[in-house]
């Protein structure tokens, strides 16, 4: 997700708060410059475009739009798209705005965050329609005496096996995971303890029982989904520690370090946290120990991060570098890189065909109410 609109109120809310076989390797760093600039194609679909996910079962793409806030802003809904032509196939209409997303494909559900409502939106990629809404916490009323959201949302996992999503909920007094019970639609625990600033990044290791989450402080902390409490804190030197990806063969955790001076000031003025290092790189852990294996550099801003652990390929979108970075997750080595500016935000990838798919945001150049970009990309 991006962070502009959401260091700004509500906005800062939403962008703080959204397998098989090897393929051959590049031959080289030409042949992969050709690669990267032949593989590219993008469509415009809908305003505020955020988080997205390929559906094999479905054989889709599905894209959460916002719609944009202000009096330019469109519809929230999830867009299906066509994976190969980009092209919209079905617009679900949402009743709330659409922000982060995940899939549980097996049980053909698409879980959208409703951040500036703090709750979920559940719907059925089977029929393309929306089934239900969990609201996480109610509004309370605050020393202004106006009634308010304590908390707001970015990333959400899912355990489809074991019917739980998880959702990370912001709070700079106290960041807190919710715990939803997918068969009732209930949330059904409230995990404190993910520190006292935004808690941007999420990933699950279903098999291991553990949530890990990143904060603002330049913390990521382990959640046991079996206790339902925090197991492990670690203070690392990512300062601006954003989305997580987990190797799921491993120990590794791989987070990108965002260096944004608009968090910065976010993190001086919230916490009084203050952040020196430029960031612009993946900083890979040992989620064991915490201890730091590697610090890969990236281009500008990056944000989201995807790995393709059979294939040895990691991906990460530069919000403000207007590319996609690959690398092989193995020796940490850039291997090609994808313009799609202005700022690519989010990914999801077809396994199978070897696809990755980006959402792209508009720049502040932009029309008011203009469209923002999915862009797929042949590997």
């Amino acid at each position: 997700m991006t962070h502009h609109s959401l260091f700004r109120s509500a906005a800062l809310a939403v962008a703080i708060s959204l397998s098989v076989g090897a393929p051959a390797a590049f031959a080289d760093n030409a042949a992969a410059a050709t690669a990267a600039s032949t593989a590219v194609q993008r469509q415009a679909v809908a305003q505020g475009l955020y988080e997205l996910a390929f559906s094999p079962k479905q054989n889709a793409v599905f894209v959460a739009s916002s719609g944009g806030f202000g009096d330019a802003a469109g519809p929230s809904q999830v867009l299906r798209l066509n994976p190969e032509t980009l092209a919209v196939e079905t617009a679900i209409p949402l009743e709330r705005k659409a922000f982060g997303v995940v899939l549980d494909d097996a049980n053909n559900r698409l879980y959208v965050g409703n951040t500036v409502d703090t709750s979920v939106t559940v719907v059925d990629t089977a029929t393309n329609k929306s089934v239900g809404i969990v609201q996480l916490t109610e509004k309370k009323v605050g020393k202004d005496g106006k009634a308010a959201y304590t908390h707001d949302l970015r990333e959400l996992v899912v355990d489809g096996a074991n019917s739980r999503l998880y959702v990370t909920g912001h709070s700079g007094e106290g960041s807190v995971l919710f715990v939803v019970d997918t068969q009732s639609l209930k949330v059904i625990n409230t995990i404190p303890g993910l520190g006292n600033a935004k808690a941007p990044g999420l990933a699950l290791d279903a098999k291991a029982k553990r949530v890990y989450t990143s904060n603002l402080l330049a913390e990521v902390v382990t959640v046991g989904t079996d206790s339902s409490k925090v197991e492990q804190r670690f203070k690392v030197s990512a300062e601006q520690p954003m989305n997580i990806a987990l190797d799921p063969a491993g120990k590794r955790l791989f987070v990108t370090d965002q260096g944004s001076e608009m968090i910065r000031k976010y993190q001086a003025s919230s916490s009084g946290f203050e952040s020196k290092h430029p960031g612009e790189r993946v900083l890979v852990l040992d989620r064991i120990t915490g201890k730091e294996l590697a610090s890969i550099p990236t281009d500008a801003g990056p944000l989201g991060i995807l790995l393709d652990a059979p294939r040895k390929r990691l991906y990460v979108t530069n919000r403000d570098g207007g590319t996609v970075t690959a690398y092989n997750s193995d020796t940490y080595k850039q291997v090609a890189t994808y313009a799609v500016p202005t700022h690519p935000n989010s990914l999801a990838l077809d396994a199978k065909k070897n696809v990755l798919y980006v959402t792209v945001k508009n720049g502040e150049s932009e029309p008011k109410g203009s469209e923002e970009s999915v862009a797929r990309i042949a590997l």
